[in-house]
């Protein structure tokens, strides 16, 4: 069995997170510049097994997509050219920042952290991937 990762794809960042090989649990990796994830991809696929790729899906609260999905659709593309055999699915991730903010304060993160956008990133990461677990 093999990892499921999930991508909070932003512009400038990428939050990364991944489930244990059981696909149990999930938890953040890392964030990484949105330029630089194909290489950083291409290199944890060489080590890690991932049967499959969930990235978030940013809709507006009726549901319709969000003007954040305009620039995801190219990414994903990209994506299936990059990793054919890896399948896409897609989770709503309406609210995941809210919540990682949530959560950091709920953790007891002090302030100064919270404003680092790559943590909130990757902890959204996480949240979508958990939501996705959760609905499988």
């Amino acid at each position: 069995m093999g990892r499921i990762m999930a991508l909070d794809f932003g512009e400038v960042r990428t939050g990364i997170a991944v489930t244990d090989e059981l696909q149990l649990i999930a938890s953040g990796l890392t964030t990484v510049k949105t330029s630089e994830i194909f290489a950083f991809l291409t290199d944890y696929l060489k080590k890690e097994r991932v049967e499959c790729i969930v990235i978030g899906e940013p809709k507006q609260m009726d549901g319709t997509p969000s003007e954040s999905e305009t620039p995801i659709r190219p990414f994903i593309k990209g994506l299936t050219r990059a990793f054919p055999t890896i399948p896409i699915k897609r989770q709503d991730e309406r609210f995941t920042s809210k919540m990682a903010l949530d959560t950091m304060i709920a953790g007891g993160v002090r302030k100064k952290k919270r404003q680092d956008k790559a943590v909130v990133d990757k902890i959204s990461a996480t949240l979508i991937l958990q939501a996705y677990l959760d609905r499988i």
